[in-house]
C-alpha cells in the first residue's frame, strides 16, 4: 500500500525530496505547499524539475496542505533563520495527526539539552495529541554527523574521540540566505556573522554531538565553540553572489563536546569559496568536497565520504544524500510510536524499498 505524502517547500532540499516522492512507487503525492507566491498553482512535477505532469498544483497555505489528508509531510522549509516559525509549523501538522520527516527545524534532530524544555514539551504534546511522529535529520546536521559515526563506533573496543568533518568548496552553492546572511561570506572580515554569535554554533550542531554522546552512553558537560575566517585576496563571483576583496571568503569552525574536560565529540567545518584559500586547513579527500569521520580509539578510523552525482557537483550530491535519508525514513517513521524520534530510535536504515537499477538486475 502506498503512503500518502505531502511536501512543504521546494528550495534546494525540498525540490529534491519532491522529486523522489513523485518518482518512488512507495508514495502517493497529494499536496505541495510553497511560500513563494510565484510558485503557487504550478505543477509539482515542474517544481521538482521533472518532465512529468502530476496534477498536483502547489498551494500557498499550510491549512490547504493539511486538508489533503496526507499521512506524512516532508518538511523542508528554511529553519536556520526561522526556527520559531518552523517549530510552529511542525506542531500544527502533528496536531492534525500527520507524521513529519524533514530537514528543519534542525534542533529537533535531538532536542534534549539544546532546545528549551518547554518547547520540546509543546512539540511532544502536539505529537501525542495527534498520535503522530516526527523525525528530523537535516541537511546539516545529517547522516554524516550521526548515522555514519554511530555505525563505525559500533565496531570499536575503545573510543577516545569522534570527530566529524565537512570539508567543501561552496563556490557553486547558490543558497544566498545561508551563505551571506547566516555564514557571513562577503561580509567585512571584522564582522561576526550570525552563525558565530555566542551559542549559535552549539545550538545548531549540539544536537548531533549530544546524539552521538547518547549513543555512546556518555553526557556532554559543555560545548566549546571556535571559528576563524580568511579574507578574499581579490574580488570574484560565486554561485550565491559576489565576494569582494578583503571580505570573508573561507571559514573554519568547530564545536567540541567536552566530557570530563576532554573534547570527546567534535564537529568541524572547513568551508571555502575558492580552492586555493588556506591550504593549511583540512582539504577534501577528492573533488570539491567530502565528509570525514575520524575515530581515535581501538581501532582507529579515518573514513572519507566523497559524494558525487550525474546531475551536479559535490554540493548537489550532498543535498541529494541528505534528502534520500529523509524520504527513505518515511516507512519507519509511520511505524514508530508517536512523539519525537531520532536516529537512535529508528531501525537501521538499509535503503529497503528502493528499486534496483538495471546494472544490479543484470550484472
Amino acid at each position: 500500500m502506498t503512503i500518502r505524502v505531502a511536501q512543504v517547500a521546494t528550495g534546494n532540499a525540498g525540490r529534491l525530496t519532491l522529486r523522489q516522492l513523485i518518482d518512488d512507487d512507495r508514495f502517493e503525492l497529494v499536496a505541495v505547499s510553497v511560500s513563494n507566491a510565484e510558485k503557487v498553482g504550478r505543477d509539482a512535477g515542474e517544481l521538482a524539475g521533472l518532465d512529468v505532469h502530476t496534477g498536483i498544483a502547489a498551494v500557498g497555505d499550510l491549512d490547504q496542505l493539511i486538508a489533503a489528508q496526507p499521512e506524512c509531510v516532508v518538511y523542508c522549509a528554511m529553519g536556520d533563520t526561522r526556527p520559531v516559525e518552523a517549530t510552529k509549523d511542525v506542531r500544527k501538522i502533528l496536531e492534525a495527526g500527520i507524521d513529519v520527516v524533514g530537514s528543519a527545524p534542525g534542533t529537533l534532530q535531538f532536542p534534549w539539552g539544546t532546545m528549551p524544555e518547554k518547547v520540546i514539551a509543546k512539540v511532544e504534546a502536539a505529537a501525542q495529541a495527534g498520535g503522530s511522529t516526527i523525525f528530523i535529520t537535516g541537511v546539516d546536521p545529517g547522516f554524516a554527523s550521526d548515522l555514519i559515526p554511530l555505525a563505525l563506533a559500533s565496531t570499536c573496543q575503545r573510543i577516545e574521540q569522534i570527530k566529524c568533518y565537512e570539508i567543501a568548496d561552496y563556490a557553486t552553492y547558490d543558497g544566498a540566505e545561508v551563505m551571506f546572511d547566516l555564514m557571513g561570506f562577503g561580509k567585512p572580515i571584522t564582522d561576526t556573522p550570525l552563525l558565530f554569535l555566542p551559542g549559535v554554533l552549539g545550538f545548531a550542531w549540539g544536537t548531533a554531538i549530544r546524539m552521538i554522546a547518547a549513543g555512546l552512553g556518555v553526557e556532554v558537560d559543555e560545548l566549546v565553540e571556535h571559528w576563524e575566517a580568511e579574507p578574499a585576496p581579490e574580488s570574484y563571483d560565486i554561485g550565491a553572489g559576489r565576494i569582494e576583496k578583503g571580505t570573508i571568503a573561507a571559514l573554519k569552525f568547530s564545536i567540541s563536546g567536552m566530557v570530563a574536560g576532554h573534547p570527546a565529540i567534535v564537529v568541524e567545518h572547513v568551508t571555502r569559496t575558492r580552492d586555493d584559500l588556506r591550504p593549511d586547513w583540512a582539504r577534501p579527500a577528492a573533488g570539491g568536497g567530502s565528509y570525514r569521520v575520524e575515530i581515535t580509539g581501538e581501532p582507529n578510523f579515518l573514513v572519507d565520504i566523497v559524494p558525487s552525482s550525474a546531475h551536479g557537483d559535490h554540493n548537489h550530491a550532498s543535498i541529494v544524500a541528505a534528502c534520500g535519508r529523509i524520504v527513505n525514513a518515511i516507512p519507519d517513521v509511520r511505524a514508530a510510536k508517536p512523539g519525537i524520534r531520532t536516529t537512535l530510535d529508528l531501525p537501521l536504515p538499509t535503503g529497503h524499498g528502493l528499486r534496483p537499477c538495471a546494472r544490479l538486475r543484470n550484472p
